[in-house]
């Protein structure tokens, strides 16, 4: 029964992950809490996928030349607790993510910063606001992603905040969507011969519960809400990426992830390139970002009335976000062009 109770908890979240991973979650809980020990093929696997990626982010850390990589491995979650011990390579807490990219932001010694990522995904929570500051950054100093080579749902929602995004060769993109489950624990309760009974103050206090069955008003709400979700997914996609709602609906995936070059064909990504390409890439973006600050600052700036004129004539905010929106087109076009 404490198995029951431990899946519904992980299943009724809001998760923006590949559900063969979330499946895999279920199964480590299964095991624990039914007190079996891992087998020493699970224990060597876990050992050597951790190993891995400790000898990943030594290497990423010495890369050096100004730049900072930043690695965005396992599941994702706002703090990190349960999902970083049961994904096998570890975790990403967007918490401490923001903090060591506002870290990079903010050091003089580091000119660009590329984003390693290798996630099946995570949970919804803390998402927009990590998105949020890597979007920032554009302008500010270069940011890529390199989907190296998992790049899915949560990870991609993230990735696609970058400047520019790449994938690795065999690399696979996507999983735009969002879900969550409902697990109906009362068959289990029967045969147990418990029965729950809730004392509740709130209409909806204790709505969709896994000790009744769902009802239909539950599902509806349920279902808005992953809807809502799944808008604020799309919606940043189209942004970050430069392209229409639908066609991030209709054509990216789906649901699915898309191998390397058929997610660069659909928009999702730039270039497939390997890491080390992407370093080069990134070298050439900061000695063209520091041309580019020095052009500028000769530049004059427009005057205080004219601005004026111009906020009073136009709705500013849609023009500034069209502009973004072709400058970061045309970034990426020099960017491949210039490789």
């Amino acid at each position: 029964m404490r198995r029951q109770l431990i899946l519904a908890a992980l299943a009724s979240q809001y998760w923006a992950m590949e559900p063969k991973y979330l499946a895999t979650m279920s199964n480590v809980l299964q095991r624990w809490s039914l007190g079996a020990p891992a087998t020493p093929e699970v224990m060597e696997d876990v050992q050597a996928a951790q190993s891995a990626r400790a000898t990943r982010q030594k290497a990423a850390a010495n890369v050096g030349g100004g730049i900072a990589v930043l690695t965005m491995y396992g599941v994702i979650s706002q703090r990190a607790s349960m999902a970083d011990d049961i994904s096998g390579s570890g975790g990403t807490s967007t918490q401490k993510f923001t903090q060591a990219f506002r870290d990079a932001m903010t050091d003089d010694t580091i000119g660009g910063i590329i984003i390693d990522i290798d996630s099946p995904g995570g949970s919804v929570f803390g998402v927009q606001d990590l998105y949020s500051e890597i979007m920032a950054a554009r302008g500010v100093k270069p940011v890529f992603g390199i989907a190296n080579s998992l790049c899915a749902s949560a990870a991609f929602w993230l990735g696609s905040a970058c400047q520019s995004l790449f994938v690795a060769p065999g690399g696979q993109v996507g999983s735009v969507g969002v879900y969550m489950q409902h697990v109906d624990a009362t068959g289990a309760m029967a045969q147990d011969g418990l029965v729950s009974t809730f004392i509740s103050a709130g209409k909806y206090k204790v709505e969709g519960n896994s000790y009744e069955k769902l009802s239909d008003e539950a599902l509806a709400f349920m279902q808005s809400q992953v809807d809502a979700y799944y808008s604020a997914f799309t919606t940043a996609i189209a942004k970050s990426r430069g392209v229409s709602i639908s066609a991030v609906r209709d054509g990216m995936g789906q649901g699915r992830c898309l191998l390397d070059s058929d997610a660069v064909a659909a928009g999702m990504c730039d270039a497939v390139d390997n890491f080390d390409g992407v370093v080069k890439r990134m070298g050439k973006a900061m000695r063209s970002s520091r041309g580019t600050s020095a052009s500028l600052e000769s530049e004059s700036p427009v005057a205080e009335e004219e601005l004026g004129v111009i906020v009073n004539e136009v709705a500013i905010e849609p023009v500034i976000a069209s502009i973004e929106h072709r400058i970061a087109a045309r970034n990426r076009e020099i960017e491949l062009l210039a490789t």
